[in-house]
């Protein structure tokens, strides 16, 4: 298999775009500009009936692909999302698989979700709406410094987000599964190094991939080593908490609260407990939408490094699922 064109100005290639068909609308121009931009003569089809036509796969769970054998052509799958639990362990998959990192797009909106909803916990802000009842009670909160806030992942991700965050003043501690030096983040890593990020931390945001290794790490012992009263922000994945656990805590006043973008079962379910617990904000999986018009730039530097003969950026590790 051929990784790279003698001349990919003039060749033309053929990408799959292998998302929900709702999607095309909002992707069509962004892409269609974007290759025109990076100089490449680029048909897009949203479906084939000759797979080994295909020089990319550009893809979303919940399409139309789930057998990647036809593609034998195929360079590589482009996913349009950040996770890739979903597609990482199909056993058809021997293509390389590229996560989206868009900095323009997804790690800013992420940033801007998060230091958001820890400004809204912060601040008390739920609370000072909702006693406003004719009486005065302010509520004067903590300044940043004071506040011992936990972001459990600093990949491309967690690290803008952590970055956000200590820029505003608050006093973060970070945690991944390898070193990391970020600066204002004190860094922990290993197991080791997870339960002293926890402890006595006010506010927690989850950033990690969805893993064997991550599912249900906040559990019922790691929620007990939070401080009395903390908070949980899950904008990472649904499966890294064990639901029950969590409800154990929000009941037992332990935790204050609990602001969840991410579920186990998107769309949450009508009749799931998480609705209707008071000290539960749902949010619908918003934190970190992929925008087409940077995700298609992204597309097209990535599939221009490639016909170029570079390595394929933000390559997904099959071994350690991302």
């Amino acid at each position: 298999m051929s990784t790279s064109r003698d001349d990919p100005m003039t060749d033309t290639l053929t990408l799959l775009f292998a998302a929900p068909p709702a999607d095309w609308a909002e992707y069509e121009a962004p892409l269609t500009d974007a290759f025109a931009r990076a100089g490449f003569a680029a048909r897009i089809v949203t479906a084939t009936d000759r797979p080994e036509t295909i020089d990319y796969i550009i893809y979303a769970p919940s399409g139309p692909v789930s057998d990647f054998t036809p593609f034998t052509r195929t360079r590589a799958v482009l996913s349009l999302w950040a996770g890739v639990e979903r597609i990482v362990t199909n056993p058809t998959l021997t293509q390389p698989l590229v996560r989206m990192v868009d900095p323009e797009g997804l790690s800013q909106g992420m940033a801007e979700w998060v230091t958001g909803h820890v400004l809204r916990h912060h601040l008390g802000i739920d609370r000072q709406i909702l006693h406003q009842d004719g009486t005065w009670d302010p509520v004067v909160p903590k300044l940043a410094p004071d506040r011992a806030v936990t972001v459990l992942g600093l990949g491309e991700l967690g690290a803008v987000a952590a970055a956000a965050l200590a820029r505003l003043g608050f006093r973060v501690s970070g945690w991944s599964r390898h070193p990391r030096d970020l600066d204002g983040v004190t860094c922990h890593h290993g197991p080791d190094g997870l339960s002293r990020a926890l402890r006595g931390a006010e506010i927690v945001v989850l950033l990690l991939p969805l893993t064997p290794a991550t599912e249900n790490l906040i559990d019922a012992g790691r929620l007990a080593l939070l401080a009395r009263d903390a908070v949980i922000l899950n904008p990472g994945r649904g499966g890294l908490i064990d639901d029950h656990a969590l409800i154990a805590a929000l009941d037992a006043g332990h935790l204050a609260h609990a602001t969840l973008d991410v579920f186990r079962t998107e769309p949450l379910p009508p009749e799931h407990p998480f609705w209707a617990h008071p000290r539960i904000t749902v949010t619908p999986h918003v934190a970190a939408a992929t925008r087409p018009g940077s995700a298609a730039r992204r597309i097209a530097e990535t599939v221009a490094l490639a016909e170029a003969g570079h390595p394929l950026p933000h390559l997904v590790d099959r071994t350690t699922g991302y």
